[in-house]
């Protein structure tokens, strides 16, 4: 019966932070493991059907009366490498400090863009993250831009197969825009012009000479296309697939495999402000128009002969141009890796709605946003992400020190009151309710709360969670290095106490990747609970026993950047709760607990017989 108020509540705080952990290895592990199955098995039938032409994607409809079909995807006759693809139509390339590629001729489409700050791998050497590829590629990805007439209009317009012709040459850099013509035969001159700036954002501007000595009524439309199921990270925490900030209706999310399910689109009619697009972890094409034009948009998804086909479009309202006059309309696209400060930057510049959105910041913003501006602040200032956490790690436990303290404190008053409550217990032993009415009036003599124990565990677990969904939405931490071996601290520890940490010449199976980390942070929550003496039921000091031990497989597959900050955590608690218990006269049981005094005893008696 000693301690009894004290154990429970501990084990309470133990069963709480356990019935998080399993529900994250639920809901990020388990997925984990199904989406790399999935992945491969896709890759397998990729690589049979190659040569294969995709179906096309059925035109996205726009209101009766109005304009006609937003193209669809194309039908390439065949399917190519990449290169290939790239090679098989004039093209004009693109070169910026932040973008490589190039804009194909036919199609006027942006179908080529590879991220040149961005490595597949933490190896610089490794191949640049590749966004954009041709519709005739093994994974099609791009935006296209145009205009439709009313419907049943025969009026041609330039598509997919039109070949535009450059006015002059070059490449499209910050410092040159692209100027494209095409001229339909009928009196209509179309004219783009592309510019791009040194990030991510590129600017179409669509113009019609009207030359055809009649009026002229077009609708602007743009386009992403995507064909095949991208590899996705498959987990609840992160949104990846169809978004879009649609006016007063506000955030639309539509994972891949959701638009599949609901079989077609989802059309937004009349709506002012926002964009449209698609997101994966860490990279984003986003449709943007004029934040004060109406547009009405679609975010579909077909399968056809098994391929997937998925596509974000709107239209804008109609541009007449009158006979002799042109017509004109500008819009943005923006295509890359989705860092906070340039998302921020161009939603303050072009006035764009909630375009801060496409980072999946989730249902508490208002506290991971804030931890990750604190997070890269001292990233800046410290020059490490790594450090980063741990600075931030004492900034949590500096504010919450008052509460923790007095949760420590009261942990040491009910160890020494031990003797009291016993004496309480014994002699109410057979009236269960005077017992409780007894202890509760000496908690409240003593000033001593019995729930508090619990306290500083809990407290954990909402830094806990927001520090996960920063490390792994956020591309500043993709790639980030810490010291040593950790060369990301967006991905879990790569060592294995199983291999003797690589030593030994063979891989592990995931589920017994131990890492050197993992390992740290389960001894310090060891250490950390011998500061208690032991449990006096056997059951209970088993489960005491083996929690570390669960702990450390369980967070050995969670991001070594989460693992060093609860293994630097455990060190501050464990000098707190030191500190307090000394500073109250409470017993600290560490050594106790540990056997020291037995090994003291006998390395004695070794040092005795040697010295005989």
């Amino acid at each position: 019966m000693q301690q009894q108020d004290n154990q429970r509540n501990l084990l309470l705080a133990i069963v709480l932070s356990v019935g998080v952990l399993l529900a994250w290895q639920f809901l990020y592990a388990g997925p984990k493991l199904k989406d790399e199955q999935e992945r491969k098995q896709r890759i397998q039938q990729e690589a049979v059907q190659k040569g294969q032409a995709p179906a096309a994607t059925p035109g996205v409809a726009t209101p009766a009366g109005k304009a006609g079909a937003v193209p669809g995807a194309a039908t390439p006759a065949t399917a190519l490498t990449r290169e290939d693809a790239l090679k098989a139509t004039p093209r004009i390339a693109v070169d910026t400090p932040s973008l490589k590629g190039s804009i194909a001729l036919k199609g006027g489409r942006i179908d080529d863009l590879v991220l040149a700050k961005y490595h597949d791998t933490v190896d610089q050497k490794s191949p640049n993250v590749v966004l954009f590829s041709p519709s005739t590629a093994p994974q099609p990805y791009y935006a296209e831009y145009g205009w439709v007439a009313a419907q049943g209009s025969t009026i041609p317009l330039p598509g997919s197969d039109t070949t535009w012709t450059q006015q002059g040459s070059g490449t499209l850099t910050p410092a040159a825009p692209v100027v494209l013509t095409w001229d339909n035969g009928k009196g209509l001159v179309f004219k783009r012009t592309i510019a791009v700036d040194a990030d991510y954002l590129f600017t179409v501007t669509d113009e019609v000479e009207n030359k055809s000595g009649s009026e002229v009524t077009l609708y602007p439309y743009a386009l992403i296309s995507r064909h095949g199921m991208p590899h996705v990270q498959g987990y609840y925490i992160l949104h990846e697939g169809l978004i879009g900030i649609l006016g007063e209706a506000g955030l639309k999310e539509i994972t891949y495999a959701d638009v599949l399910k609901d079989g077609g689109s989802k059309t937004f009619k009349d709506k002012g402000g926002g964009w449209i697009g698609m997101t994966d972890k860490y990279w984003a094409a986003a449709l943007i128009p004029d934040q004060q034009t109406p547009f009405e948009a679609s975010l579909s998804g077909s399968k056809r002969n098994g391929r997937e086909f998925f596509q974000t479009d709107y239209t804008l309202p109609a541009v007449t141009i009158a006979s002799g006059a042109t017509g004109a309309t500008k819009m943005n696209l923006f295509a890359g890796a989705k860092r906070v400060d340039i998302i921020d930057a161009y939603q303050a510049k072009l006035n764009i709605r909630q375009f801060g959105l496409m980072i999946d910041w989730g249902m508490f913003w208002f506290f991971t946003r804030p931890l990750f501006t604190l997070l890269h602040y001292f990233a800046q200032f410290l020059g490490n992400y790594g450090l980063a956490v741990l600075g931030v790690t004492v900034l949590v436990k500096a504010a919450f020190y008052p509460l923790a303290n007095k949760s420590y404190e009261s942990m040491a008053k009910m160890k020494k009151l031990q003797p009291e409550m016993e004496k309480i217990r014994e002699r109410f032993k057979d009236d269960r309710m005077k017992q409780q009415q007894e202890l509760m009036a000496l908690y409240k003599n003593e000033k001593i709360n019995p729930a508090a124990g619990c306290l500083p565990v809990l407290l954990q677990i909402p830094v806990f969670f927001a520090l996960y969904k920063v490390l792994f939405i956020t591309i500043d931490m993709r790639h980030a290095p810490f010291f040593g071996w950790i060369k990301d601290l967006s991905s879990p520890d790569p060592t294995s106490v199983f291999n003797l940490f690589g030593l030994l010449p063979f891989a592990v199976p995931d589920f017994l990747h131990v890492g050197a980390w993992p390992l740290i942070m389960g001894m310090t929550m060891w250490v950390q609970m011998q500061l208690n003496p032991q449990q006096p039921d056997p059951v209970q000091q088993k489960i005491f026993n083996w929690m570390p031990v669960i702990f450390t497989f369980m967070l050995a597959s969670f991001p070594s950047g989460l693992v060093i900050y609860w293994a630097w955590n455990n060190v501050l608690s464990l000098l707190q709760q030191y500190s307090i218990m000394r500073k109250n006269g409470t017993e600290v049981h560490l050594w106790k607990n540990i056997g020291a005094d037995k090994w003291k005893a006998r390395f004695t008696e070794l040092s005795g017989a040697a010295g005989r």
